[in-house]
């Protein structure tokens, strides 16, 4: 568990920066939502470590907060950036 946590938890800062020089939007919406669901399988070994006793509650609490701001924040930026192109 500890190794998919470190591959989901590294390929969204992975994702993000291969975003921030896009060769289109569709290209950055593309990476971000690569990201997001990255976010999402990270939450969810977090879950798991919890359940399992490998992580104690503070601490799944504390990482688990951080992940969900991460993925408010990947999908307001998705949401603005599909709006943004419909718009143009």
């Amino acid at each position: 568990m500890s190794n998919q946590i470190l591959r989901s938890g590294t390929s969204i800062g992975a994702n993000i920066r291969e975003g921030k020089r896009p060769q289109s939007d569709a290209d950055l919406i593309s990476k971000w939502s690569i990201a997001l669901k990255e976010a999402e399988e990270t939450q969810y070994w977090l879950e798991l470590l919890s359940e399992s006793g490998y992580i104690d509650n503070e601490t799944f609490d504390k990482l688990n907060f951080q992940t969900e701001e991460v993925i408010k924040i990947l999908v307001t930026v998705i949401r603005n950036k599909k709006e943004s192109v419909q718009n143009s």
